[in-house]
């Protein structure tokens, strides 16, 4: 008898299509891993070239990040969340840091938006043209009460050296005598002219407080002295600022400071590769190894007939490892290329929706590639030695006639298994039921796989069960559909087989798509419903900073309302499930009680009368995560990371429409990077008088506008589900393909006894219809045990499925399966010459 691993060589020689199924199993789950593996490094290791700060050795500025500390001693985590805004320093540190040794001179640094008659400009302090490059083209440097505009300020502005210009800043609108004209430097002029028109500059000294942030700075640019280093340099500055919380910079972390979407891009990133990347390795080993145990119980006959001719059951095991030796580290090898075009082709669609700043670069190396191909390797070899335990484990004798009939029931470890996932999954529903926000989203996702690892492990039960329902409808339809429905019971396994992946495509893609499509609608709704101003109007660079009383001047107009748009940070949880929670936030420029007039929250609890200064009101979802009430006090961070309690006055059901906090935008003054009202609600007057404050729309032409607003979300969710639901329909028409190529001899023996070839072609189209139908309504109920409690603890209201939607994804697993069916039955019954 040839060793183990000639049988191996052998068996793939001259059946290669037995091991095709296999090698394109192990392929997908090398692609997904590779595409996710990419996309995780890219998450820890990216950066970001300084370009405004290219010039500057040393940059100092606070800390952007917020924590979560848990546990103690050892088993101390901190978990770093990014704040919504920019957290600034003390502007006085730039004295000490200019004393440090190596120092030539220390610059604090400011940018923020103002608005001019042309439209919106980015504002600096002058004292940055130290680091930029920045160059006076006429006149001279800026002093109080003046500023330096750049040329295209200039001509919006219709300005020269020596004219007055009115411009709007946080503190208000003046006018400004134009000391100078300037050229801003290569990367400042890059990277303002990126999302306003123009550039000025003011005296340093006014600068803070024009931003709105008087005695506080951006950052601080620390110059060094002719023949000292920037590690050199960087040291001194830490001696000197220590103590004071700030964070000291050099090389490509300065990057980071002048980039503040990196933070939210690396939480993006690590969000795919991680989170969703640990979800579909495991659903991709999960996959894989269905098809590898497949394979080898195909060829539980081949293995009987070799212990029956003397093979001992460790010559079995190491002819079935020797295969996955051959076949796997191909296989993984294969899917790295493709994983690797996929993560290009996934980081570049997340760049150009602006989710990932332009400079970041993916990162490819060999680590997640080699994880895939060593992952793909253990899943063949432990769902090989899995599946050819058993063969070689008992008498030859036995073993043949097992491989002629099937084992109705799986093993004992393996049920109890599933039963226990059941179990667990059913339990996990009902946590979820009764969570609101995250919690229900996160008790949602162990609901999600746990009923999937239940299906895995209870297959054979699973299937039988599903060939005796559906079969009941199949009996009466004909003897072809008959003879479908007693084959699906008699082969249980080589269903189960078949369902599983459509399981996990149905499951997985409507659990991300459906879970969009559901808040998504209710947050429309909620919106449509909560928006009972006449007019919104609104401006992407902000309103005017008088917007509310011009606009409570118009004619006929009630009342007016600003709003300020952002976010705020609200620990949550307790324990090890401690968190920071980001919450939406509307600062209203108005009392409570006007802006029940133009906006109804839906309050439950409370009153809006009492809405100001120290004071707010929170969505229920939020009260429930936090577990505070009316006349509690909220521990939050504002959106710069400035701790705040304020008392709760009230609690409201429209959060997720139009904002989870509502305070007074008094309490954001000095906490935010632009001073303007993003939103204003006015009843009564006319939209006509209203033209010259922005753009003005109703309640529903301002819904849809955040609906567009949302399409990243969507994009993301959809990607996922495709990736995910992708594979796993590879997956499933695999195994279709493999196992009809595996029952050629039973069709062929049926068209023996005298049935004809159409009347196959029929019993096998009744199959897939029925292996189809089961996956479908699986797939589904598991989605739906998953959302069903999801939504009602996020939205309130069940889940939200488009009719045209789900029945496309119906179409197209039914249309899978048959086309997996049909298309390799034709080419088996095809006479042969």
């Amino acid at each position: 008898m040839r060793r183990p691993n000639g049988l191996a060589r052998e068996a793939i020689r001259f059946k290669p299509a037995s091991f095709a199924g296999t090698f394109l199993a192990l392929l997908m789950s090398a692609l997904i891993v590779a595409a996710c593996g990419i996309l995780l490094e890219t998450s820890l290791r990216a950066s970001v070239p300084p370009e405004r700060y290219a010039a500057a050795p040393v940059v100092v500025a606070a800390d952007q990040n917020e924590y979560v500390v848990t546990g103690s001693g050892e088993d101390l985590e901190k978990e770093a969340t990014p704040l919504p805004d920019t957290a600034r320093m003390d502007a006085g540190l730039a004295a000490k840091a200019a004393r440090a040794p190596g120092a030539a001179t220390a610059v604090p640094d400011f940018t923020f938006p103002v608005h001019a008659r042309g439209g919106a400009l980015t504002a600096h302090g002058w004292g940055s043209h130290s680091f930029t490059g920045a160059s006076l083209t006429a006149g001279s440097a800026p002093g109080e009460g003046e500023v330096v505009l750049d040329a295209g300020a200039a001509r919006a502005a219709r300005a020269a050296v020596g004219d007055t210009v009115a411009l709007e800043t946080a503190a208000g609108q003046r006018d400004f005598r134009v000391a100078g004209l300037a050229e801003a430097g290569p990367a400042e002029a890059a990277r303002d002219s990126g999302g306003a028109g123009g550039t000025t500059w003011f005296a340093d000294a006014q600068a803070a407080v024009l931003a709105g942030h008087p005695g506080k700075a951006d950052a601080v640019v620390v110059l060094a002295e002719k023949g000292t280093g920037a590690d050199t340099l960087g040291d001194a500055v830490r001696h000197a600022l220590a103590g004071s919380g700030v964070q000291v910079h050099t090389g490509d972390d300065r990057g980071a400071v002048e980039e503040p979407g990196l933070a939210s891009a690396k939480l993006t990133l690590f969000g795919i590769g991680g989170s969703f990347g640990g979800i579909a390795a495991i659903v991709a080993v999960f996959t894989a190894a269905g098809t590898v145990a497949l394979s080898v119980g195909q060829r539980a006959r081949s293995f009987a007939l070799l212990r029956a001719i003397g093979a001992t059951p460790r010559q079995v095991r190491r002819a079935v490892a020797s295969e996955a030796l051959l076949v796997a580290p191909l296989a993984g090898i294969a899917g790295c290329l493709p994983g690797i075009g996929l993560a290009h082709w996934w980081f570049g669609q997340l760049q150009d929706r602006g989710a990932v700043p332009r400079a970041v670069d993916l990162h490819v190396s060999v680590l997640p590639l080699l994880a895939a191909v060593v992952l793909g390797l253990l899943t063949a070899l432990g769902a090989g030695w899995i599946a050819g335990r058993r063969p070689a484990r008992i008498a030859p004798g036995q073993a043949l006639s097992e491989a002629s009939v099937e084992r109705l029931r799986p093993g004992p470890v393996r049920t109890l298994l599933g039963v226990a996932a059941l179990v667990g999954g059913a339990i996990l529903t009902g946590v979820a039921a009764r969570s609101a926000g995250d919690d229900a989203a996160g008790a949602a996702l162990g609901v999600v796989m746990l009923f999937m690892l239940a299906v895995g492990l209870l297959g054979p039960l699973v299937a039988r069960l599903c060939a005796g329902l559906f079969g009941l409808p199949l009996r009466g339809a004909g003897p072809t559909a008959g003879l479908a429905a007693a084959n699906s019971r008699a082969n249980a396994r080589r269903l189960a087989s078949a369902i599983t992946p459509i399981v996990l495509a149905v499951a997985f893609s409507s659990t991300l798509v459906f879970m969009h499509t559901s808040e998504n609608h209710a947050a429309d709704k909620q919106l449509r419903a909560g928006i009972t101003a006449d007019h919104v109007v609104t401006d992407p660079d902000g309103l005017p900073v008088d917007a509310v009383a011009r606009a409570a001047r118009a004619p006929g107009v009630e009342t007016s309302v600003g709003l300020l748009n952002t976010q705020v940070l609200v620990p949550t949880g307790s324990g090890e499930f401690k968190s920071l929670q980001g919450a939406a936030t509307q600062g209203v420029t108005g009392s409570g009680a006007a802006l029940a007039k133009v906006q109804d929250l839906d309050v439950r609890e409370g009153s809006l009368d009492r809405l100001g200064a120290g004071r707010i009101a929170i969505d229920r979802t939020l009260a429930d995560s936090a577990d505070a009430r009316v006349g509690d006090r909220l521990p939050l961070y504002l959106p710069d990371g400035t701790e705040a309690a304020p008392e709760i006055v009230a609690v409201y059901g429209r959060g997720l429409g139009l904002a989870t906090v509502t305070m007074d935008r008094a309490s954001l003054t000095g906490h935010v990077t632009s001073g303007f009202d993003s939103t204003l609600l006015v009843r009564g007057g006319s939209a006509k008088a209203l033209t010259t404050l922005g753009r003005v729309t109703d309640a529903s032409g301002y819904a849809t506008e955040r609906n567009a607003e949302a399409e990243l979300g969507a994009w993301m969710n959809t990607t996922m589900a495709a990736v995910l639901g992708g594979f796993a329909a590879v997956a499933a028409v695999n195994t279709l393909v493999m196992t009809v190529r595996d029952r050629r001899p039973e069709l062929g023996a049926l068209r023996l006894v005298g049935a004809t070839r159409r009347q196959v072609m029929t019993m096998l189209r009744w199959e897939a219809l029925l292996v189809a139908g089961a996956g479908l309504v699986l797939g589904s109920a598991i989605a739906a045990a998953t959302l069903i409690p999801m939504m009602n603890g996020v939205t309130g209201d069940a889940p939200y499925v488009p009719p045209l939607m789900y029945g496309g994804l119906a179409a197209a697993v039914g249309g899978l399966a048959l086309l997996a069916v049909t298309l390799p039955a034709r080419t088996g019954l095809r006479p042969r010459a």
